[in-house]
């Protein structure tokens, strides 16, 4: 059997129909989109029609997505371009202790450098945001200060546990206290049907190489029916993307995009189904074979292809190295090289050691039910050995 990726939260591989799509804009089609000759008004038309496609998957119209270099930069626009632009709304801002750091770190950031206050909502054992706690946490006081809540970042479903967020219940209570609503959505975008408007969201980040795109190409979604809506760029150079994200356009990279929404949003009926089904099957097995091990996150209401397990007793790091095959993660790839146990499993509430014995399986859209039985029985394999040869 030759080797197997089940790491499809942390990067998915490029999808050869995306591959194809690139490389005229590597090669023929190389001129600047911003040129006003025959070449650079084709490729405009291709910038065009790839931002078209994003916004069909988002649910939104066309001159609302804005292409970034990934959710990282869609997240910093998006915070600290608000946070900029609006701060005489109010300084007060809200997030939860799961959040990737390209939304924690610009909080953060924020409130030790910009005047702002930072609160974290409470989660319950699952990592689902508590509604009732979060509504205590909004403030509808005096303007341009930390009495008024400026914005709410949550994200709709988490890159370790798989847990997804009530977006549209945070959404309406987003809206009803006028507060603007961000989500980081690099994980839940392409993996489940929503809209914008009935989740009341203004700005949403999304990541090509989350849905089979390359990597280095991402999307913001800015709510262009809101007037109060306003970023301002984190640096500048020309009007670019609306002179919210100048510098020459990556053509190549803005039709990867496109094309990995579209292909996306066309296996939106077939494929969340065909990854639960497997994933299950997996959960199954494992815990059958090994019952102390135990699920993190929420039992239903989590990504189609993810599973974050935790083999209590069992350091998660040698297991994972054991796999030779078998390519699994221990939590986020963004943190790998970090000492300290995952912020987000000790948000959920698990000891150091117990955070320390998690893997993460991801499934993806090149998986197949042969390679997810033999993963499956090579974890289970070394996860017994390790067990056996483990000292009380």
């Amino acid at each position: 059997m030759e080797n197997i990726y089940l790491d499809n939260q942390a990067t998915t591989p490029v999808d050869p129909i995306i591959i194809e799509a690139m490389e005229p804009f590597l090669g023929a089609k190389f001129a600047n989109v911003g040129s006003s000759h025959l070449l650079g008004r084709e490729l405009g038309s291709h910038v065009n029609t790839a931002r078209e496609q994003v916004a069909a998957l988002l649910g939104c119209n066309d001159h609302e997505v804005i292409f970034t270099s990934g959710a990282t930069e869609s997240n910093n626009i998006a915070l600290q371009g608000l946070a900029k632009a609006c701060d005489h709304i109010g300084k007060h801002i809200i997030t939860s202790p799961t959040e990737h750091k390209a939304v924690l770190q610009v909080c953060e950031y924020l409130a030790s450098h910009h005047g702002f206050e930072l609160s974290l909502c409470p989660l319950d054992e699952f990592g689902v945001v508590k509604l009732e706690e979060l509504k205590k946490l909004v403030r509808t006081g005096k303007s341009g200060t930390t009495d008024r809540t400026l914005f709410m970042s949550f994200m709709g479903a988490n890159n370790e546990i798989g847990t997804v967020q009530p977006i549209k219940e945070i959404g309406a209570i987003a809206k009803e206290n006028d507060v603007f609503f961000h989500v980081d959505a690099a994980q839940w975008a392409g993996k489940t049907k929503f809209s914008m408007s009935e989740c009341g969201i203004d700005l949403l980040s999304i990541s090509g190489h989350k849905i089979y795109g390359p990597k280095g190409v991402g999307a913001l979604y800015v709510n262009g029916s809101n007037p109060k809506l306003k970023l301002t760029p984190l640096f500048f150079g020309g009007s670019q993307e609306r002179g919210i994200r100048p510098g020459t356009q990556a053509v190549f990279l803005d039709v990867a995009m496109g094309k990995a929404c579209e292909l996306s949003l066309k296996s939106l009926d077939t494929e969340p189904a065909r990854l639960m089904k497997m994933r299950d099957k997996i959960l199954s097995e494992i815990t059958t074979a090994l019952p102390e091990v135990k699920l993190i996150g929420h039992p239903t209401k989590r990504l189609c292809g993810n599973l974050n397990l935790c083999f209590t007793g069992l350091d998660s790091e040698i297991l994972m190295l054991s796999l030779q095959e078998v390519a699994v993660s221990t939590g986020s790839a963004c943190t790998a090289k970090s000492p300290n146990p995952s912020h987000v499993l000790k948000a959920v509430g698990l000891s150091d050691i117990d955070a320390r014995s998690c893997l993460r399986i991801g499934l993806g859209r090149f998986n197949t039910e042969k390679q997810v039985e033999f993963a499956t029985n090579r974890i289970i394999q070394h996860a017994k050995i390790k067990r056996d040869t483990t000292p009380n």
